[in-house]
């Protein structure tokens, strides 16, 4: 170890709280927990060069639900547990834009559209639309399903839409970048590249390890939602996401977020370019790990959609490919808890991390209160 006493006493002593994870829950706790305690030592460690999680690695949907998601949730959550989620989703995003600012986030409001395969589907989820929109009528004031014809031109699915009048879409880069300058200017110290790697808890204070530096915190916070089994016994499985862009399309006329195959594939135009992800369903054995990386499976399925579905007369080029690490489980609801006295988690946001992590974040800053 080669750390002077500057840098201890600067970086890592008297320290009152440690925020494991950089991204949307992490930053948006430490902010939370600076309001609260004004002049608090306040510790954010990534184990990244950037966020390492899903929050930059997305595709930037708001997302608060499209309607076969909706209805294939009251399967296995009650009719309450399912408005609740619509809620927080869409609680979580006002909160997201008053904090940040739509402007700040390029946030748009181009509705959402769910694409289907065949008319059976269709008409299957088509059949439920009422009834969805009157359990959500609460929460927005209005029908939030309608329908719409293929306006777009695309093939190899059935010729109407189900059409989502709030659904949103950000510029995910910006808002990261925002948050981290948010957390800065209000004296939260952000540290990259640095893996926590295990901890202990005396009654007072938890001893932190890492793969630099070993320390003391007063409490500690883990928000790293898909990489959380690394560090808790919580039930948190990572999901692993697979996204591509495209290069610059001339005269795209899309514009929206899309939802195909029940959510499994998702689509948006940003910048005049397809980002075009999912495919999860063809190996869920393989995506859940929290190893970044391509398979050929997904890849091909991603290309082929484009070519034969989403651009079906139009010329592309892949430009980028990546993937982020989402964090899943049984049930749809988060796990925002205290775990012994000074340790607290923020984790398994399901892939709603845009819409809730927000509120996850807040509610995680208020246990200790």
């Amino acid at each position: 170890m080669n750390y002077s006493y500057w840098e201890l006493k600067e970086w890592f002593t008297n320290i009152n709280f440690t925020i494991v994870g950089s991204g949307i829950v992490g930053l948006t706790c430490a902010l939370e927990l600076r309001k609260k305690h004004p002049k608090a030592k306040i510790l954010v460690l990534e184990k990244g060069m950037l966020p390492q999680g899903a929050s930059t690695k997305n595709a930037g949907f708001a997302c608060f639900g499209s309607l076969s998601e909706i209805i294939d949730d009251l399967n296995t959550h009650t009719e309450e547990e399912v408005f609740n989620l619509v809620d927080k989703r869409w609680k979580g995003l006002q909160l997201l834009r008053n904090n940040l600012g739509d402007a700040t986030i390029d946030f748009q409001q181009n509705k959402g559209f769910e694409l289907f395969k065949n008319q059976t589907l269709f008409e299957t989820y088509l059949s439920k639309k009422d009834e969805i929109n009157k359990l959500l009528k609460p929460i927005f004031k209005e029908d939030v399903f309608s329908v719409s014809d293929n306006i777009f031109g695309f093939q190899k699915v059935h010729q109407k839409y189900i059409v989502n009048h709030f659904e949103g879409q950000i510029d995910t880069g910006k808002m990261a970048s925002q948050l981290l300058l948010k957390a800065q200017k209000n004296g939260v110290k952000i540290l990259n590249n640095i893996t926590l790697e295990s901890f202990e808890e005396n009654s007072t204070q938890v001893a932190l390890k890492t793969d630099k530096i070993n320390f003391k915190t007063n409490q500690l916070f883990i928000c790293t939602n898909g990489f959380a089994s690394q560090l808790l016994n919580e039930k948190v499985k990572p999901a692993r996401a697979q996204v591509l862009i495209t290069k610059p399309i001339k005269n795209l006329q899309i514009k929206g977020t899309f939802h195909l195959d029940k959510g499994y594939y998702y689509f948006r135009n940003i910048n005049d370019r397809i980002l075009f992800g999912g495919g999860r369903n063809l190996d869920f054995k393989t995506e859940e790990t929290t190893e970044f990386g391509q398979t050929k499976i997904i890849q091909n399925e991603l290309e082929t959609i484009l070519k034969e579905t989403i651009l079906p007369n139009t010329a592309f080029e892949i430009d980028y490919r990546w993937s982020g690490i989402m964090g899943v489980g049984n049930q749809k609801k988060a796990i925002v808890k205290q775990l012994s006295n000074n340790v607290f988690c923020g984790v398994r946001l399901g892939g709603m991390g845009i819409a809730i992590g927000n509120l996850i974040g807040k509610e995680l800053a208020c246990i200790i209160d």
